[in-house]
């Protein structure tokens, strides 16, 4: 395969370099819709959570001792789960999913970092248990509507 343009160099054989006109460091992404959801992917599991009514599963079965920490329990563990699924891998990544119109897309408030460190801090063993009862009957849910193999 032969390259002729200036732009490309050859160096060996099926590998090249291409020069870019123009550096990606000039490149900036505007947004100038407030109906825009930058993780709209996240649309599929958030419709799974609604159907299987996992906020309301996990504010009936997780109880917190400390009340601030404990109070919505269901919005907290599914913006934590929502993050991950959309790649974050710290408290501060949950922040992206406040942006735009998310809340709208992940049908549950999306609550502050800050908020879900005092959530997570606050877990003992035995709500490690609750969170296990509430996979157990997500799963049955799940079985229920159609899922199962």
């Amino acid at each position: 395969m032969g390259l002729t343009s200036p732009s490309h160099q050859r160096f060996q054989e099926g590998t090249f370099q291409m020069r870019a006109s123009r550096s990606l460091d000039t490149v900036a992404v505007i947004f100038d819709d407030d109906n825009l959801v930058a993780n709209a992917g996240l649309i599929l599991p958030a419709t799974l959570a609604q159907h299987l009514d996992l906020q309301a599963l996990i504010n009936s079965k997780v109880h917190l001792p400390n009340s601030s920490a404990g109070c919505l329990p269901g919005r907290k563990a599914l913006t934590l789960v929502h993050s991950m699924i959309a790649g974050g891998d710290c408290i501060d990544d949950c922040d992206v999913l406040r942006a735009g119109s998310s809340a709208a897309v992940l049908g549950h408030v999306v609550m502050a970092p800050s908020t879900l460190g005092t959530f997570l801090r606050a877990h003992t063993f035995g709500n490690v248990r609750q969170l296990d009862s509430v996979n157990t009957e997500a799963l049955r849910r799940a079985w229920a509507a159609g899922a199962a193999p």
